[in-house]
Order: structure tokens, then sequence, then C-alpha cells
């Protein structure tokens, strides 16, 4: 069914021992929806996003993919996903790009974007390699096919992160703070290729600090404050009439107001 979302989280909860992280959040994203998540840290946004590709367990609450729920077995602190299998489809179809680029440096760039459709999805090494340039040229960097990530700047470490992600073909890619570790010139260059995904119609949830971005790119933005979701509606809702006094003193803080 085409209005089934690609992506819902349900009365989700997350605690680290004692110190409870997230409180009950539920998050909805369809085919194509740009969602962003924004909050002072230590908000639970991170967090959201590594319950969400399952890189983190959940206690409590209910994460499903495209309408087929996450299989669970434990309960509290104890559980954990009951089919590896289910694990390995939903993270292969829910590419993460990291704040710190991830990138193996003994790989090429080329290298790197290849390596997990060939290994993970067994595709087929030509294909991957056509597929890997032309994202690798889609993101700007098609001429950096054979230097190693040493040899290029956070800006485009990050398109190559971005490359990687897009060449396991997922259905949703979930950004994480993708700007955060870059200089102001080098920030911009990353939007850019953020902003072409969402016109292109993309679905993405993307945890970031760039209120500018969040306002440009997103259909929804959701403010987390201490582990709950705080306000969440229309950029323009958000951004140019804040609701509570909280997410007005956030903005205010973020020279966004």
């Amino acid at each position: 069914m085409s209005d089934t979302p690609v992506i819902e989280i349900r009365n989700l909860h997350k605690a680290y021992g004692a110190l409870e992280v997230l409180k009950g959040v539920d998050i909805t994203a369809h085919k194509g929806d740009v969602v962003s998540l924004i909050g002072s840290s230590g908000s639970g946004k991170s967090t959201l996003l590594r319950c969400c590709n399952l890189l983190e367990d959940s206690q409590q609450g209910d994460i499903l993919f495209k309408g087929e729920p996450v299989s669970w077995k434990g309960a509290g602190h104890g559980r954990r996903p009951g089919d590896p299998k289910q694990v390995l489809r939903i993270r292969t179809n829910l590419s993460m790009v990291f704040q710190q680029f991830n990138l193996w440096s003994h790989m090429t760039i080329l290298q790197n974007v290849m390596e997990a459709p060939v290994t993970v999805l067994g595709r087929d090494r030509d294909e991957v390699e056509a597929k890997a340039r032309e994202y690798l040229a889609k993101v700007g960097i098609g001429d950096k096919c054979d230097v190693y990530p040493a040899q290029l700047s956070g800006g485009q470490q990050q398109r190559a992160a971005i490359a990687r992600g897009l060449c396991m073909e997922p259905e949703a890619l979930l950004f994480d703070e993708p700007t955060s570790a870059l200089d102001p010139e080098l920030e911009q260059e990353v939007v850019r290729v953020i902003q072409a995904l969402a016109e292109e119609g993309r679905t993405m949830l993307i945890v970031t600090h760039d209120m500018k971005m969040a306002a440009d790119v997103s259909d929804q933005v959701v403010f987390l404050h201490q582990g709950l979701i705080e306000e969440q509606g229309h950029p323009d809702e958000l951004f140019g009439a804040p609701k509570s006094e909280r997410l007005r003193g956030f903005l205010a803080a973020t020279s966004y107001a």
C-alpha cells in the first residue's frame, strides 16, 4: 500500500542504565518525506536515529519498516531484535551517514563506495562500480575515485560517505549531524547535496544543528527536549511561529529566532 510509511516509530523508550534518553517518541516518515530532528545536545536526537537503524537496542515501543514491525525477544534492558536476517535487511535499506564520515582509510574513495553493495548485498562488481562512479559524480567528486580519504577535505569525505550510502540504493537515508564536523564553507558543499536529494524526493531522517538547512529541506521538523517531542510540524510553523517556550529559547540560543 503506497501510504504505508517507510519508517514508523511508536512510543519508543531508550535508557542507558537509569538514564532515560527517550521517554516515548513517535516519528513517521512516508516515502519522499524529509524529517529533521532538532534539539539541544542530550535531547535524544542521535539516539533515536541509532535506534531506528537498530544500532542501539530500545527497551520499549515499536519500530516498523514499510509496515513490517521489528521482531523482539526479551524485555526491558534485555530486549534485543529477534531476527538477525531482518536486522540486516532493515539496515541495508536505511543507509546511515555519520558525523565523522567513517570511511576506510586503506581504500580508495571508489572502493569505499563499492564495498558494502559487493560484500554485504552480493551485487555484481562491474554493475556496482558503474553505480558508484555515478553517485560520486552526483555528489560532485566524480574526479576523486582513485584517491584515498586522507587526501580529501572534510566536505569531500562527507560527500563520499553520502555516495556510499546512496550506492546501497536504500529506501531511506539517515543523517546524524552530517555537517557538524565541518568548517562553514565545507558545510555548504554537503548542504547542497542534501538539498538536491530532498528535491529528488528521497526519504530522509536528518539529525542536525543547522536550523537553516532544517528549514530549507524538511517537510516536517521535530523538536526534541529531554527525550520527548516538545513540538513538531512544518518548518514554517516551527521556525516562524514556535508555540512552546522551550523551542523559542532553543531557537534564540541558535541565533535563528
